[in-house]
């Protein structure tokens, strides 16, 4: 099931997937219509003749006026995403473009386009007149027209879209939701049944002694997704442990363990063929990483717009700013969410031994690197310590406290070492002065 929502994530993500149902509705809506057409008496036509009054030829010139138009929007259309794509690759990063690629307006704008085309060319076919028998789809003509004065509305509609969707602020936003959802679905999430501190306890005293057997990767990529039921599974069938060498977004490279396997009694479990390709069905590695299963990616696609921001080429520290206030807002939203332990157990045995990220691990992400470009920049320095703040305020684990605390000490540190002026620097202390107790 894992690999199936995978493909079907990359499906649901590309330019292809959505316009494609469309030609097929497009060209199902012709054939409908036209067979309406041949079984309707077409008496009370003469009664509407604006709309209905085209001849053969008329009607004719009309669709394939409309279907070349449509070709000639859609092409441009084409054009219009592609410099999008390139103008955010350069000015942001790279790694928003999938966010691009799975708009659903960019999609349902581009098949409609290229539907109206197909629309118009399967009810050409089919009218006749003079020597040919004389027939005119009247409803299917009708529908073309109404198609093409609809698409003016959707040109209109696609370039204020494409407009606002260019703007720092609604990418990061973007970004933003599409990682707010990954940790509602997340957070918590169990692999097996959390191991007690006795359990785990054990396992670490027992480890050293476990013989550890490296199962190789078969492919080379980033971890995307890991079906947990099906590793879980392959544990209880070795009566043994199975400890993840990779987690979530980690690179694999072809040949590296994937997991090591241990088994609890007896000899080591074999290196076979059947356990490599079983190990590896509960992986699915891609070319890059996705935001579904991996949080960690929806904070690296801002950070690295934030980073972008305070390059010496570009020099936006609002933008900057921006992407800070929004990874205080998700790392907010995970200061109170449980975080589960790495090891997980079955049947009153440990069969997991996963690699999780922490709370510390997140905020290192977030932050760090920021920290890291924005010498001398007061505002930067600034909002990452109300951004610390913000998310202070959800959260009394000492270990996370102990992980912001850090963070303000460096930010102290950093602001002391590279701002030019006391001015600049009084304004640091007195944020950090401001900050709760847990920072000092």
């Amino acid at each position: 099931m894992s690999r199936l929502r995978v493909l079907w994530q990359n499906v649901n993500a590309s330019l292809w997937f959505v316009p494609t149902l469309m030609v097929a509705g497009a060209i199902g809506l012709a054939f409908g219509l036209v067979v309406v057409d041949t079984h309707i008496a077409h008496t009370w036509l003469p009664d509407y003749p604006l709309l209905f009054g085209a001849g053969a030829d008329g009607a004719r010139g009309m669709l394939t006026a409309i279907a070349g138009s449509m070709v000639t929007v859609a092409a441009l259309i084409f054009s219009l995403t592609l410099s999008t794509l390139a103008q955010v690759s350069s000015q942001y990063t790279s790694r928003v473009l999938r966010n691009f690629m799975r708009d659903r307006a960019n999609q349902l704008v581009l098949g409609f386009f290229v539907s109206i085309f197909a629309y118009c060319l399967i009810v050409l076919r089919t009218i006749r007149g003079g020597d040919e028998g004389g027939f005119i789809p009247s409803l299917a003509v009708f529908m073309g027209l109404v198609l093409a004065l609809v698409s003016i509305g959707v040109l209109i509609f696609f370039i204020h879209h494409m407009a606002t969707a260019i703007q720092a602020s609604s990418i990061i936003r973007h970004a933003t939701e599409e990682t707010h959802k990954a940790i509602g679905r997340l957070f918590p999430e169990a692999l097996g049944e959390e191991a007690g501190p006795q359990q785990a306890q054990d396992l670490l005293r027992q480890a050293g002694q476990l013989r550890w057997q490296p199962v190789p990767a078969r492919a080379t990529g980033y971890v995307q997704s890991l079906d947990e039921q099906a590793l879980l599974k392959l544990a209880r069938q070795l009566a043994g442990v199975v400890r993840l060498e990779h987690g979530i977004g980690g690179f694999v490279a072809r040949g590296a363990a994937l997991v090591s396997v241990a088994r609890y009694e007896g000899v080591a479990q074999a290196l076979t063929e059947e356990l490599t390709a079983e190990v590896n069905d509960c992986f699915t590695l891609g070319s890059q990483r996705t935001i579904e299963q991996d949080t960690g990616f929806g904070l690296r696609q801002i950070v690295d717009i934030a980073l972008k921001a305070l390059s010496p080429g570009i020099n936006d520290t609002t933008t900057a700013i921006i992407g800070i206030d929004h990874l205080g807002a998700l790392l907010s939203q995970l200061a109170d969410r449980r975080f589960e332990q790495n090891l997980r157990a079955d049947q009153d045995k440990v069969r997991i031994i996963a690699v999780r990220p922490t709370f510390a691990t997140y905020v290192a992400t977030a932050f760090d690197q920021i920290r890291l470009s924005a010498d001398g920049n007061a505002a930067v320095y600034l909002r990452l310590l109300t951004a610390l703040a913000t998310i202070g305020q959800r959260t009394h684990s000492p270990e996370r406290c102990q992980a912001l605390r850090q963070q303000a000490d460096l930010i102290a540190e950093a602001a002391r070492r590279t701002l030019p002026t006391d001015y600049e620097r009084e304004q640091v202390r007195q944020q950090l002065s401001e900050l709760p107790p847990w920072s000092v």
